[in-house]
């Protein structure tokens, strides 16, 4: 298992979640490919998308059919949009210790806000980055809030 994915599983050991990375020989970058490895609809794939607000790291958990609304996003931190920024990938990189493509929901190497979007709580079963571009794991809606220490919101355009 390539080092960032054992990252990935031992941060959901230490939070007391069992979960099973997969790994693939195609990518899993995007929503959609990782929507077609895994065989799952693309509102199913949780999208980790990391925003600088008002300078502050923020990890926004967007369905993979959703696009983020950066107002609401604002709105949540107490700021304007102006002070919203999609986070650079070293910024990413810095904040989280992962690269862009491969951004899991936790085991991060700072701790950062997290927000889940409300629409990926309609599944059993979601799919989130396991620390590579080529790796996943499967998490119920309620085990990802709860590993990312998550507040469950509105996020989408």
């Amino acid at each position: 298992m390539h080092p960032s994915a054992q990252k990935v599983a031992q941060a959901a050991r230490e939070l007391g979640l069992p979960i099973e990375i997969v790994e693939f020989e195609q990518t899993t970058r995007t929503a959609q490919d990782a929507a077609d490895a895994v065989g799952c609809q693309v509102a199913q794939i949780v999208k980790s998308l990391i925003f600088v607000v008002d300078g502050q790291p923020v990890v926004a958990l967007v369905s993979g059919a959703n696009r983020l609304d950066e107002r609401k996003l604002a709105a949540l931190r107490g700021v304007s949009r102006k002070r919203v920024k999609r986070a650079s990938a070293d910024a990413v990189k810095e904040a989280t210790g992962f690269s862009i493509g491969g951004v899991p929901p936790f085991g991060h190497s700072s701790r950062l806000p997290v927000y889940v979007d409300e629409d990926l709580t309609r599944f059993d079963v979601v799919w989130a980055a396991a620390g590579t571009p080529f790796a996943v794991f499967a998490v119920t809606p309620d085990d990802l809030v709860r590993a990312s220490g998550g507040t469950v919101a509105d996020l989408k355009k």
